[in-house]
């Protein structure tokens, strides 16, 4: 596995972390981070990395920031969130897709192109990140196929850079 380049890291005005921060804390539905925090920002190949506190709990890819996992779990979240079940567990905790007969549960505010986050049914526990192929109701309407497409998940080379 090829480790992420972290490139260009600056550190963000006080102007730019209030709207980052709103912006995380409306789209998530949860106080993110408060607007005094320290937040540097870094290009990788990939997408864009926030650092807060020293980790990297947030990323901009596609022009969306959204948490990443280690985020998630400092934060929590209320919503963008697709459920799964138990027996997906094992394959979006190795990166996988979100396949649609897996999802038991759907913000319905999601829509096609939305970065979401992915929970097991059982804890509601952060798996990964991904975007969404289909808006919320084709999601759980589909017998087939994918519905979210993984960016970043538990275990992946993201997560390792703050295990270091």
């Amino acid at each position: 596995m090829a480790e992420i380049r972290i490139k260009k890291r600056r550190r963000l005005r006080n102007k730019e972390v209030r709207a980052l921060g709103s912006e995380l804390s409306e789209r998530m539905g949860v106080e993110i981070f408060p607007p005094e925090t320290i937040v540097d920002i870094a290009q990788t190949s990939d997408f864009e990395v926030l650092f807060v506190d020293g980790q990297i709990l947030a990323i901009v890819y596609e022009g969306q920031a959204f948490p990443t996992v280690r985020g998630l779990l400092r934060w929590g979240a209320e919503k963008y969130f697709v459920t799964v079940d138990m027996g997906a567990v094992p394959y979006v905790y190795n990166g996988a897709d979100v396949m649609a007969p897996g999802i038991v549960e759907v913000d319905p505010g999601i829509h096609e192109g939305d970065l979401v986050w992915i929970r097991d049914e059982r804890n509601g526990q952060p798996l990964a990140i991904g975007k969404a192929l289909l808006p919320a109701k084709s999601m759980l309407d589909k017998k087939s196929g994918k519905a979210v497409a993984s960016i970043h998940h538990v275990g992946d080379k993201l997560w390792k850079i703050d295990e270091e």
